[in-house]
């Protein structure tokens, strides 16, 4: 098992039940998980470590969410988030720790930047085609691989193409399902999922479900706008830790 102290290990559990509730009820709240992790772990440890982590929040948004999905969506993404991944892979693997979690700060305020303005736009008609999908599917492709930080990107884009609600969600539990599943094997042969990385999730994996059914419980309940702010703020903090 890792050798953390007390506060490391409270801070990947509140992260562990973001998870949960990113996946059944804030698409791309988990940035402030990422932040949490990256914080505690080295960075690529914290990748490997999350993605196992997601995977469990993904069987409960497949449960919830599965009959929605828009199929033809995820066909029109699925070459620009290939090559996003690949052009993440081989930066993990050129990449050393400092850089990686340098670049995972960057990522987060590129992700928050994102979020707000896809608050901004949200109201407004935005075009959508295969250039749009190609740069929301190569970005969210290179920062899921590289930070698990592909959530608010395609968040965004399902909001430009204007996806009805009950749609968004389960075709994102779809994206992001397939997705961290084809990733296992890359951070796999980079040596990442190691013993201890293993039992650590095997730990924290529960609080992920929990996490889960409380996000399926109050997602209808929970005011939004306030969650919202305050997992930016919060990430805010992160992100700027991570870089400084």
């Amino acid at each position: 098992m890792i050798d953390l102290l007390p506060w490391a290990w409270a801070l990947l559990a509140v992260a562990a039940v973001t998870i949960g509730i990113s996946k059944t009820a804030l698409p791309g709240g988990s940035i402030l998980a990422i932040a949490l992790f990256a914080t505690v772990l080295p960075a690529r440890t914290s990748t490997a470590a999350m993605l196992l982590l997601l995977i469990v929040g993904d069987v409960f948004a497949l449960i919830a969410y599965r009959r929605h999905a828009h199929w033809p969506t995820l066909l029109r993404l699925a070459p620009a988030v290939v090559a996003g991944l690949l052009l993440g892979y081989a930066f993990l693997a050129l990449a050393g720790d400092g850089v990686v979690r340098r670049a995972i700060g960057v990522i987060l305020l590129l992700m928050i930047a994102v979020t707000l303005w896809r608050r901004y736009r949200a109201s407004k008609k935005e075009a959508s085609g295969v250039v749009v999908a190609a740069a929301y599917g190569t970005l969210g492709g290179f920062t899921t691989m590289v930070a698990n930080a592909g959530g608010p990107v395609m968040s965004m884009y399902f909001l430009a193409t204007r996806t009805p609600m009950q749609v968004f969600l389960g075709t994102s539990a779809w994206f992001f399902a397939i997705v961290n599943l084809v990733k296992i094997p890359f951070l796999a042969g980079l040596g990442l999922f190691e013993a201890h990385v293993l039992l650590m999730d095997l730990v924290l994996a529960p609080l992920v479900v929990i996490g889960a059914l409380v996000g399926l419980r109050v997602a209808k309940r929970m005011p939004q706008q306030l969650f919202d702010r305050i997992v930016i703020a919060l990430t805010v903090v992160g992100a700027v830790y991570l870089l400084f």
